[in-house]
């Protein structure tokens, strides 16, 4: 109640000043005028909606937008050139903000990136460019198990919980889900009123503390599990197995943030730090895991059941492949995640040294389903510093079926990256659970912004598909992005730069580079 104690006492001030200055002096109309402005401001900023920053900090706040609009000299002049020497690229979190905001993302004198520098990519356009379809197209999540499959958009809101989220962070991304009409993941903290209200489809993410259809001693409830997917919100259930941003920890949720109302979605103890398990208590082994999604899709009436990780081992990942043909049993999806991928907090050398980048682990899980002979009957998602429509159609074509983005969807409901997540103190009200604080954050106007940068990026997505000659995203294929390896070298494409195995080409007689791996994955130990 700080600020508006402070505005009405610059008020209460400004009203005092001009009677003093009828009374006694008209220099008091100075002190007035001093007085009433910041104290007007102040009130329209605690009034209005639209920003954020300025609805948590009346006045000073306008800072923030002061240094934004002087931010490409600031650019030029502070920080030309990156840590590695290459020029400035723009930023993208500017894309994010301007696509929510309704605005065109486009900006004169071409390209700032050097295309002569080492790791400079291009997307290949054709010579025969088509037409943008008028509508975005939708990918089948449900294998031949599945009761009640569900198509999924081309972009979709990635995981994150209720807890780390405020209320209205998680309010406004489920709004802008609905009316967008794609789908927005839990995360693992469980299922919250505020994912079911407003009528968005839900990826109902299960993690190791299994929040939410948890036993007392923090074992798996199946028959909480069973009620709760049965909710028609839920439209497909995700296990997770680990997280781009911090593989092989369990996450953890700081106990200030552990009020009342999250203690009761999460199944666990008020005000006392969460930290998940590392590992799953329900299976052991790659077969025990491919049963426990079989017994997770039943639960759930059929609707379909996948699970996310981001991979290390190749050899572990075959072992899983080796289990779901041993067992009969595939998932419906698989998500992998990025290890390039955030947080709210992770420890450092996990984030940096830790899992395999999403280029790779994407390109890895793709060909190790295809050379097994499952690809057809699992879908595969993207996540990890997924945010333009360039971005979309690189995961594409690297193998995945559609893509989800956290990062960019928290920027469209207004996160600055204060990097204030786990202190309870975010500024704009998106990852924090004093309320005061999250206040600031206006659902109507943040569910819009969700809504508009989906859509955009989505039609930034096909727009760059017809410039390459494709309306369908099943036609995008690994050639049509090229990459320098040297800086004096010359483009190689990615069908050149990785192997690309065939349909059942591992249990038919897998190629030198892939044997080994296959040899070693064994469906009974997670090991290699």
């Amino acid at each position: 109640m700080v600020r508006f104690g402070a505005v009405g006492l610059l008020l209460i001030g400004a009203a005092a000043a001009v009677s003093a200055a009828v009374l006694v002096s008209p220099w008091w109309w100075f002190a007035a005028c001093v007085l009433a402005a910041p104290g007007l401001l102040g009130s329209y900023d605690l009034l209005q909606r639209g920003h954020t920053v300025p609805r948590n900090y009346p006045v000073i706040g306008h800072a923030r937008y002061l240094l934004e609009a002087i931010r490409p000299e600031l650019q030029q002049y502070f920080v030309e050139r990156n840590y590695d020497g290459r020029p400035y690229d723009r930023d993208t979190r500017s894309i994010v903000y301007e696509r929510a905001k309704g605005i065109d993302a486009e900006e004169p004198f071409g390209s700032e990136r050097d295309m002569y520098q080492r790791g400079y990519e291009f997307l290949v356009p054709s010579m025969a460019p088509v037409d943008t379809p008028d509508t975005p197209p939708r990918v089948r999540i449900g294998g031949p198990d599945c009761a009640q499959p569900y198509d999924m958009a081309l972009l979709n809101v990635s995981a994150m919980s209720f807890g780390s989220l405020s209320a209205n962070a998680v309010l406004a991304l489920n709004t802008g889900a609905a009316r967008g009409g794609f789908a927005h993941d839990t995360g693992e903290g469980g299922l919250s009123e505020y994912h079911l209200r407003p009528g968005g489809d839900l990826v109902w993410e299960i993690g190791t503390g299994y929040f939410g259809c948890r036993t007392k001693d923090g074992g798996f409830d199946a028959e909480q599990f069973a009620e709760k997917a049965a909710h028609p919100a839920v439209k497909c259930v995700s296990l997770k197995l680990s997280q781009g941003a911090k593989p092989g920890i369990g996450g953890v949720l700081p106990g200030d943030k552990v009020n009342a109302e999250i203690a009761e979605v999460r199944g666990v103890p008020q005000g006392e730090t969460v930290i998940s398990p590392p590992y799953h208590r329900e299976f052991h082994t790659p077969r025990e895991l491919v049963r426990f999604l079989a017994r997770m899709r039943e639960l759930a009436g059929g609707k379909p059941v996948g699970f996310k990780l981001c991979p290390g081992s190749r050899t572990q990942f075959l072992a899983v492949c080796k289990a779901m043909l041993a067992e009969g049993i595939t998932p419906d999806f698989i998500v992998v995640d990025g290890a390039e991928g955030g947080t709210g907090a992770a420890p450092l050398e996990f984030a940096d040294h830790l899992g395999m980048p999403l280029t790779e682990g994407l390109i890895t899980v793709h060909n190790a389903l295809t050379g097994a002979g499952l690809r057809d009957r699992i879908r595969v998602g993207a996540s990890g510093k997924v945010a333009t429509g360039s971005d979309l159609v690189k995961r594409l074509l690297m193998g995945a079926d559609y893509t989800n983005a956290a990062r960019s969807m928290m920027f469209a409901v207004g996160c600055i990256q204060a990097q204030r997540c786990h202190t309870n103190r975010c500024p704009t009200g998106v990852t924090t659970q004093d309320p005061r604080r999250a206040r600031a954050l206006d659902v109507p106007d943040k569910s819009d912004r969700v809504r508009r940068y989906q859509e955009a990026t989505v039609r930034s997505a096909q727009q760059i598909m017809a410039a390459m000659g494709v309306t369908d995203p099943r036609d995008l294929r690994p050639e049509m992005l090229r990459r320098r390896d040297t800086p004096t070298g010359d483009f190689r494409s990615y069908a050149a730069l990785y192997d690309w195995l065939a349909p059942g080409e591992l249990t038919s007689g897998p190629p030198a580079d892939w044997a080994a791996d296959w040899k070693a994955a064994d469906p009974d130990r997670f090991t290699g």
